[in-house]
């Protein structure tokens, strides 16, 4: 009888049959079409873009959501703040957003701009409640990301918060924060 001798296979080979049977097999999951997820991305602009946008602030779910929406050109904060009155659009209102600004506040609120801050005059009182913190975030971080004169980034702009309709000596100074929250300027 004669004995015949096989090779032992070598690991490395037997390794890459392993993985190449199962690159062929795939993973399972057939092909499926396009599948509907939620509204498209916002809020980046394009490269090269001759249009202007404006970031408004809305309410949402969990807080403060800025929606970029285009213009003809940059806006001055006046013009960013009626277009946050105006209220988010349907297709805005569908995504879940909407406003905590009262809508008593249109035609009476005020902006008006120097180097590096915006001075807004509502005619509600915020120490007492008439205008929530949501409300404040959405008018400051609008206000903030607006053609403001001094070229500071948003995050550095003061807007000083005028309430009762009186332009006062001593306004709320805050700046847009962190995931669209109005915060105190300290010191």
């Amino acid at each position: 009888m004669t004995s015949r001798h096989f090779p032992r296979p070598n690991r490395a080979a037997l390794a890459l049959t392993v993985l190449l049977a199962a690159g062929v097999t795939g993973c399972g999951i057939g092909t499926t079409g396009p599948v509907r997820a939620g509204a498209p991305a916002s809020g980046v602009q394009r490269p090269g873009d001759g249009a202007g946008t404006v970031r408004l602030y809305f309410a949402g779910p969990y807080g403060p959501r800025p929606v970029t929406r285009r213009t003809d050109a940059a806006l001055a904060p006046q013009q960013a703040l009626d277009l946050l009155l105006d209220g988010p659009t349907r297709a805005e209102r569908e995504r879940g957003l909407t406003t905590h600004v009262a809508s008593g506040a249109a035609g009476r609120l005020t902006a008006t701009t120097s180097d590096g801050a915006v001075d807004v005059v509502v005619p509600l009182r915020v120490s007492a409640g008439e205008l929530d913190v949501t409300a404040v975030s959405q008018l400051v971080c609008t206000a903030a990301h607006a053609d403001v004169p001094g070229d500071l980034p948003a995050d550095e702009v003061d807007v000083r918060i005028h309430e009762n309709g009186i332009r006062s000596a001593r306004p709320w100074t805050l700046r847009c924060g962190a995931g669209g929250n109005a915060t105190p300027v300290t010191g």
